[in-house]
């Protein structure tokens, strides 16, 4: 069997995320030193597909930890409406692996003139994104050629945990983000979590966590769908119990993504619940031995390999989903 690029470029994530963060720290610094001084009434996250599930996920990391209102920008508003919002005071956080999308850089446009302080974090730094932004936290992924994206949402992941350890500031989370290579390297080691007989014969599933487990329970599903062609939901475990666990009832494949932080009982309890019901539950979550809010990414770092196992032993091609490209071009 082929070891694919997307393979390739997860595996190289541990490598991606030590130089960068070692490169933008000082910028890190500056932000987070300017929104103490200035705090913003309120974040805007401008992102599509994977970037965007990187937001839901600074949605709780500066909600849970700054108290800032955290938001997701509605596309259509800019492309379709041409809505220009009352942004001043606030943040954009615009996330684009190649900054390069027009309905993205329209969305910016318009949250700028809206008086929106714009930080891009972006991959490509020759990307007209990196000219229109007032500040740039560069990636430093290197050039991503699988469709799938792996590197890059991982390395999204980190830049958002060192901007907001900069901020709080949060000495904790800046020591840990330092060993975070070395969880990832040790979780590429550790045996799979997802194999293909767990997805043998599943067309559809869903996939549940809770807080930051919800977050990259998204992108879970997304790459269920790119990779392997499989319809696949992510819900948070309290919403999937208001109504569609009516599911579970026909034995519904249920992918269990658990964190060990403030969540645990929580979605524990609600997940005994569902599998109660009679749901096929996968868990696919590890032991990280890391800060409670870098666990995600080495889930996600785990998780990728894994699904790139199971798209080869389908037969599928991981790097080359059908129907899709690179750089998606929508109003």
């Amino acid at each position: 069997m082929t070891t694919s690029i997307m393979a390739r470029e997860a595996a190289s994530s541990p490598s991606v995320i030590r130089a960068q963060l070692a490169s933008n720290r000082e910028t890190c610094e500056a932000l987070g030193e300017r929104f103490r001084q200035q705090p913003p009434r309120a974040i805007m996250m401008i992102g599509r597909g994977t970037s965007d599930h990187a937001g839901v996920f600074a949605k709780y990391l500066f909600e849970v930890g700054c108290g800032v209102p955290v938001i997701a920008a509605a596309p259509s508003v800019a492309g379709v409406f041409e809505a220009t919002l009352n942004l001043e005071g606030c943040v954009a956080v615009v996330i684009s692996q190649s900054g390069r999308s027009p309905d993205i850089l329209h969305q910016v446009k318009l949250a700028k003139a809206g008086g929106a302080y714009c930080v891009a974090l972006v991959n490509d730094t020759t990307s007209p994104l990196t000219e229109m932004a007032d500040a740039v936290l560069p990636l430093h992924a290197g050039k991503e050629k699988a469709v799938a994206a792996t590197k890059s949402y991982l390395a999204t992941l980190s830049a958002l945990c060192q901007l907001y350890a900069c901020w709080k500031p949060d000495a904790a989370l800046k020591e840990a983000l330092d060993g975070l290579p070395d969880c990832m390297q040790k979780a590429q080691e550790a045996g799979p979590r997802l194999r293909a007989e767990d997805l043998s014969g599943i067309a559809h599933c869903v996939v549940l966590g809770r807080g930051f487990g919800y977050a990259i329970a998204r992108e879970i599903a997304l790459k269920l769908k790119e990779v392997l062609g499989i319809h696949a939901e992510a819900f948070s475990s309290a919403e999937f119990l208001h109504g569609p666990v009516t599911l579970v009832e026909k034995k519904l494949c249920v992918i269990n993504v658990s964190l060990d932080d403030e969540t645990a009982s929580f979605h524990t309890s609600q997940l005994a619940d569902i599998a109660q019901r009679g749901a096929r539950v996968t868990d696919i979550s590890l032991s990280t031995g890391t800060h409670k809010r870098l666990q995600p990414l080495v889930i996600m770092q785990r998780f990728y390999l894994d699904i790139e196992q199971v798209a080869q032993e389908m037969g599928l091609d991981p790097d080359t989903p059908p129907g899709l490209k690179k750089v998606t071009e929508t109003v």
